[in-house]
């Protein structure tokens, strides 16, 4: 896999606390890495990284993202080989709540990290993870690409594009130097679902925790539409980047997209319909309540257009939304219902991914 580019690479994982960073650092711990992680800390409870045991499994630091010095330190100490930055305030509800926590966070923990590799200067390959979020969202039919404008009127979208404004102009003073050791590219995608979030204000969470206790989840919009992409798919997009820019220098500075197919989009209650069958409702009325059923009105999507990824990397989405459905139900089960080892059920659903990929022949695989 990825040419086995990580076997025997020390990797820096920011946020590897979070639902992204725990699933990210499974894969390559099993992809033989030497994974090292920062994160301030266990951001939810209960928490895919305790579940899975990661803390014993890679190198954790307990820093915020925010401390320049901390990130200076640790950076130049560890020296990895490749960093992959997830850490970030990724709530839109507590963006309204705390603007500068997330502003803060977003923006000058980007900064941060950004100056600790300029600092150290050593032969790294770096994917700095954003946002599909951070595009100007005009409801435009199109998917975006990437060197559309960048924007954002909430604070959640404005600090992503913020951020992104803020990788640019590092990369044009400092990073695009001949005498610069890091090459890094940006990384865009947006919400992604599957077994181990437990983060406020998400549909399949609530979904989750309330079949758990054997109570119905209360819906008001069943026919609000969304893409639902595992988050597998944009985590291979993030190794498949690294994998590519390590040895490829002409990707250096270029922003890439890794979003789902257009047919992921289905409706809110045709997704909990789906998923709870796999909690063995009889029938689904027994798993949800449609508490007002009012018309759903839905400003455009904000759809990414992912050619970019297709043509340099030969990346594209690899799960069916019924493959999609049938990971995220089945981890949550087995994990409420503790029926195995949660670390070695990630890994199967891991290697389950790679297999489908394979035959499908996504170039990746090899």
């Amino acid at each position: 896999m990825f040419q086995n580019i990580y076997k025997n690479k020390k990797v820096l994982v920011t946020g590897h606390t979070g639902f992204k960073g725990s699933w990210l650092s499974v894969w390559l711990l099993k992809l033989g890495a030497h994974v090292v992680g920062i994160a301030k800390d266990i951001p939810t409870h209960p928490s895919m990284f305790e579940a899975l045991g990661l803390e014993q499994k890679l190198k954790h630091y307990q820093a915020d993202i925010r401390d320049l010095a901390m990130m200076t330190k640790i950076i130049s100490e560890e020296k990895p080989d490749f960093v992959f930055h997830l850490a970030a305030q990724a709530i839109v509800s507590t963006s309204y709540k705390d603007p500068i926590e997330t502003i803060s966070s977003n923006v000058m923990g980007t900064a941060n990290i950004l100056e600790a590799l300029r600092s150290s200067n050593h032969a790294c390959t770096a994917v700095i993870i954003t946002s599909d979020k951070a595009y100007d969202n005009v409801e435009q039919v199109w998917g975006y690409k990437e060197d559309d404008k960048m924007g954002g009127k909430d604070v959640y979208s404005g600090s992503k594009g913020a951020a992104e404004l803020v990788i640019k102009s590092y990369f044009h003073s400092f990073f695009k130097s001949s005498t610069c050791n890091v090459k890094l590219a940006i990384a865009r995608a947006g919400n992604v679902i599957g077994g181990g979030d437990w983060a406020k204000d998400r549909i399949v969470v609530d979904c989750m925790v309330a079949w758990s206790q054997g109570e119905k989840v209360e819906i008001r919009s069943p026919q609000a539409t969304r893409p639902w992409q595992h988050v597998l798919e944009p985590l291979g997009g993030y190794l498949a980047l690294g994998q590519a820019l390590h040895v490829n220098a002409s990707l250096h500075g270029e922003a890439f997209n890794f979003g789902p197919r257009a047919e992921q989009n289905h409706t809110v209650k045709q997704l909990l319909e789906d998923l709870s069958a796999y909690w063995h409702f009889e029938k689904a009325e027994a798993a949800f309540t449609v508490t007002d059923n009012i018309p759903f009105h839905e400003a455009g999507l904000l759809k990414l257009n992912c050619d970019k990824a297709l043509f340099y990397l030969k990346w594209q989405a690899n799960l069916e939304y019924k493959e999609t459905i049938k990971f995220t139900s089945e981890w949550y089960y087995t994990f409420y219902k503790k029926e195995s080892d949660m670390y070695q059920k990630t890994l199967k659903q891991i290697e389950e991914y790679e297999m489908k990929a394979h035959y499908k022949g996504l170039l990746w695989t090899e």
